[in-house]
């Protein structure tokens, strides 16, 4: 039977030739290549019976580690010896990744796989060695990975070390491409991260500047453009010396294809994005915030700290291709008020002359709102921005948008509803409850223009005790009161001890939300 292509999101299905239905699946953090944390094909879950006397925990998938990247969801997948399952991966900061039927909380998974090097005795690398309480007690898988449904693999990038009794710790970041089906490694890898560039930036020897595994802190989610695979780089707790680096790997070969280091001359500049990831538009460019950071491009320079980044990969280099940075960028910087602490939301087409819109909250407070076709570059007089507002505190992670409405919850601040139209941001309805810091990164439910249901989760506080998480839900014609909260039957519905950076995982009338020691599952009671 002849195969015809089905192009959901960001993601191609080959498939059989039969009548088309509308599929859940979660191959990329938020959703697609826009980041708009949005899945438009959710038919079970309604703003009616999403409460709790008809919505609740189901259970949880038990894992080695804490869990801050996203998992991710392919559905009827089949598993040697095992049928067909609709299977949540899951990857952990012990670096084992897991996939489990998404229908069996507490069942075994399907398959595991630990990332260690055995032969070398490698370990997650310790938060001793980073120097940073961020993420503890290890660090091993932080970035959510990615799938290429095409040839059903699955990459993640993992950090190890290896301990000696003679001689320094050898620190590692590998590149892994593992199957699907079966979590076995292909194309040749585990692929070594290593790469160079020449600068005279921080850390430097001898004219050229090197990617440091130690001190290279990967927190932004993978990207998937075609054949090309983007992973980025930040520090932890702004140790240095660091860098924000993109590099860009064959799907095929995990061959590098390319590398951009944002400060070579300077310093810091940092990818982070709180856990979501760079976006890329239906062009192939990709859209990379930096935080903080020397800034010399408008005098002839190569640094572009504070700046969000159009890029594309031109033969064997990724090049900027236009950009924005803020008139205040030196403040910014000296202030810690990154303008990359939140990953890009890029709009889907919009009427009028404007039609490729992106939407960049900040640290410092402000949400901006640039024309990807002229992006503004940097004008010290002011911003050439199309709009700007001030938020009610800083902003970490992504918005959520359905409907002409981007839902967000700042630092310390409500979740708000701002409208977009005609160039501009309007602020709208905010929450009853306010979001402590970090705020929330929501994900939107939703069949097409009907039900939509606004998930947020609070997590961890920077600073502040371990406690559960706390999921919520919101109407998104109405998000003053939740119509759900998992504290309102805590008995039943309690949350694990939270991580940071949830994104709660929406699909086929289920909740995920990666938690410490475990993914719990939310769903309709029976």
């Amino acid at each position: 039977m002849p195969l015809k292509r089905l192009t959901l999101g960001s993601i191609t299905l080959g498939f059989a030739l039969t009548p088309q239905v509308a599929v859940a699946q979660i191959a990329t953090s938020q959703y697609d290549n826009l980041r708009t944390g949005t899945t438009l094909v959710e038919k079970l879950l309604t703003p009616q019976n999403v409460n709790a006397n008809q919505f609740g925990k189901l259970g949880a998938f038990q894992v080695d580690g804490a869990v801050y990247a996203q998992p991710l969801f392919i559905p009827s997948l089949g598993i040697p010896g095992q049928g067909k399952h609709d299977v949540l991966f899951v990857a952990t900061e012990h670096d084992t990744v897991y996939a489990f039927d998404a229908d069996r909380p507490d069942h075994p998974p399907l398959w595991q796989v630990s990332l260690l090097d055995k032969k070398r005795g490698t370990t997650p690398v310790s938060e001793r060695a980073v120097e940073c309480p961020f993420i503890r007690p290890e660090i091993g898988t932080t970035s959510t990975p990615v799938i290429d449904l095409e040839t059903g693999t699955l990459y993640v990038l993992a950090r190890t070390m290896a301990e000696h009794w003679v001689g320094d710790t050898e620190y590692f970041q590998h590149l892994h491409a593992l199957a699907i089906t079966t979590g076995a490694e292909k194309f040749g890898g585990p692929k070594l991260i290593a790469a160079s560039v020449p600068g005279r930036g921080a850390g430097s020897s001898s004219g050229r500047v090197r990617f440091d595994a130690l001190r290279e802190n990967p927190r932004a989610a993978l990207l998937l453009v075609s054949s090309t695979l983007y992973l980025s780089w930040a520090s932890s707790c702004d140790v240095g010396p660091y860098h924000g680096w993109l590099m860009a790997y064959s799907t095929e070969t995990l061959e590098q294809k390319g590398v951009l280091n944002i400060t070579p001359d300077g310093s810091e500049g940092g990818i982070w994005e709180s856990d979501t990831g760079p976006a890329a538009d239906a062009s192939g460019n990709v859209y990379v915030p930096t935080a903080n950071g020397t800034f010399s491009a408008a005098s002839g320079g190569r640094d572009y700290g504070d700046s969000v980044l159009k890029l594309a990969l031109a033969g064997s280099s990724i090049e900027i291709r236009d950009y924005f940075t803020p008139y205040n960028q030196a403040q910014l910087s000296d202030a810690d008020a990154d303008l990359g602490s939140s990953g890009p939301l890029l709009l889907p087409d919009q009427p009028g002359s404007h039609r490729h819109l992106l939407l960049q909250p900040t640290k410092g407070g402000m949400l901006y709102l640039i024309d990807r076709d002229q992006m503004g570059k940097f004008n010290a007089q002011g911003d050439a921005v199309l709009d700007r507002i001030r938020m009610g505190g800083g902003g970490y992670g992504a918005m959520a948008y359905w409907n002409g409405h981007a839902f967000f919850a700042s630092s310390d601040e409500y979740l708000r509803d701002y409208a977009i139209a005609g160039g501009h941001i309007v602020p709208g309805k905010a929450s009853s409850i306010k979001f402590e810091n970090p705020g929330a990164t929501p994900a939107i439910s939703a069949h097409e223009n009907e039900n939509a249901i606004v998930w947020a989760v609070a997590t961890k506080t920077w600073n502040g005790l371990d406690r559960a998480a706390v999921v919520y839900a919101f109407d998104a014609k109405n998000i003053r009161q939740p119509i759900y909260t998992s504290e309102q039957n805590s008995k039943r519905d309690r949350a694990a001890q939270a991580t940071r950076f949830v994104i709660p995982v929406v699909a086929n009338g289920r909740v995920y939300v990666a938690a410490r020691g475990e993914v719990d599952v939310y769903g309709l009671l029976k």
